[in-house]
């Protein structure tokens, strides 16, 4: 049975082809070699599976997401910054021997606290150092390094009215019957 399965998933993910198509016209196939056919519902699962012992050997908080990774640790002294650069040591390490890459580019740190702080924090992939930010985004959710909650609140505010305005925007295009329908709808779920 696992043979079975390990050969259907290798000819789910060998000798794929793709092309693309321009106003009604079609390129020529070419091979497809890295990766997973996107939009599959096999996709997700596969790659969690090839990442799913990227926590080995580490002695920090790692959380997968997606294709996304988040490496935390509290940090109190020295030896805990030096802990964590060996945290990133080590996915480096287990990125090459897995055929991954790390896009450094999309690497941030963030040191979260209230403390006024003057060093500034160098943690590296290799030879590319980690830029540090005040703020990232964390599953939709905008983290501040000092805790606050303002620029998450002043995003979430402008969604809001983006889809405010759509929705007026449409009701003015609405005979009568659907603006009574669709205002009483939205007075609903504000109550």
């Amino acid at each position: 049975m696992e043979l079975r399965v390990v050969i259907w998933v290798w000819e789910f993910l060998v000798g794929r082809t793709q092309r693309a198509s321009v106003g009604g016209q079609l390129s020529k196939e070419v091979k497809v070699t890295p990766g997973v056919p996107k939009g599959s519902n096999l996709g997700p699962l596969l790659f969690l599976m090839y990442v799913n012992d990227i926590w080995k050997n580490t002695d920090s908080n790692i959380r997968l997401f997606a294709d996304d990774c988040t490496i935390y640790r509290k940090i109190t002294n020295k030896n805990d910054i030096e802990k964590l650069q060996k945290v990133l040591d080590t996915l480096r390490k287990w990125a090459a021997e897995n055929g991954m890459k790390i896009i450094t580019g999309k690497s941030k740190v963030i040191r979260f606290t209230r403390a006024q702080v003057k060093n500034p924090l160098n943690y590296s992939l290799g030879d590319q150092k980690i830029p540090e930010m005040s703020s990232c985004k964390y599953l939709g959710i905008i983290l501040q390094s000092d805790l606050n909650w303002v620029d998450h609140v002043n995003y979430t505010v402008q969604k809001t009215w983006k889809a405010l305005h759509f929705v007026m925007h449409v009701l003015k295009k609405g005979n009568r019957s659907t603006k009574k329908f669709s205002l009483h709808i939205i007075g609903m779920s504000y109550s």
